[in-house]
């Protein structure tokens, strides 16, 4: 059976690590350089999701995020480097363009904080399965509501991808032009959009009705097939976040005092 999730199944120690390890590791990726305040905290993070990301086997799968985001940070660097209110040293000039330190370096925060997010969150999702995620947070005590908004989360960006791609081979099947010039791609919008919010609601229907067959809102106690406790390493790590995080409040008051 395909797989409805971002999930890449790799036999490594990043994969096999507590699904809350390496939700705190996200917690520490972006509060600590927000703390910190400085630069050089979001590289540091930056180079521990792509040491996570490689060890993980996963790096490839990143590249076309890390592609997209380049397109929304180059646009942030140009309005902030040219135009942001508190330009005052002039720092380079490109033809008729003039950048400002100023600019540069808020857009600088902007950028790198977009690419550590990004990189931590894909660390998560792209090595945690949305099954195992789910029954370790009732396992924790949380509710099963609450674990089933948190795996549709995971799956309705894939679910709906694989969707949009059936939907678009069965209209190609038929005769439609889907690609080509933007006007061409922009008269095939509607026909396209409208089947997959159909589907998509229809599908939310059944899971609902799935998961009333199978005693979603039963009020018995619950047992599970696999119990996953935190092990000895996956304290050490989040203990190392902590320390990351502590370390940057630190960071904090001393560039205060």
């Amino acid at each position: 059976m395909k797989s409805i999730s971002l999930y890449v199944d790799k036999d490594t120690c990043l994969t096999r690590l507590h699904p809350f390890a390496k939700m705190f590791y996200i917690l520490a990726a972006v509060s600590a350089p927000l703390i910190g305040g400085a630069l050089w905290i979001y590289g540091l993070f930056l180079a521990i999701s792509l040491c996570l990301l490689i060890s993980g086997k996963i790096i490839r799968k990143v590249f076309p995020l890390i592609a997209f985001s380049f397109t929304i940070i180059i646009t942030i660097f140009l309005i902030h480097g040219l135009f942001n209110q508190e330009n005052q040293k002039v720092l380079f000039h490109l033809g008729p363009l003039v950048f400002y330190e100023e600019g540069l370096l808020y857009a600088a925060r902007i950028g790198l904080n977009i690419l550590n997010m990004l990189l931590a969150f894909a660390t998560f999702v792209l090595t945690t399965k949305p099954a195992d995620l789910v029954d370790d947070l009732e396992q924790a005590g949380f509710s099963p509501r609450f674990g089933y908004m948190i795996s549709s989360v995971f799956q309705i960006i894939p679910q709906m991808m694989g969707t949009m791609n059936t939907i678009m081979d069965a209209q190609r099947s038929r005769g439609m032009e889907t690609e080509g010039s933007l006007f061409v791609r922009a008269k095939a919008f509607i026909p396209l959009i409208s089947p997959v919010v159909s589907s998509s609601l229809i599908n939310t229907r059944e899971r609902a009705i799935a998961l009333e067959v199978r005693g979603f809102d039963s009020k018995n106690k619950k047992t599970f097939l696999r119990e996953h406790k935190l092990a000895g390493k996956d304290k050490t790590f989040m203990l190392l976040m902590a320390l990351l995080i502590a370390g940057s409040i630190v960071w904090r008051v001393l560039t205060w005092l």
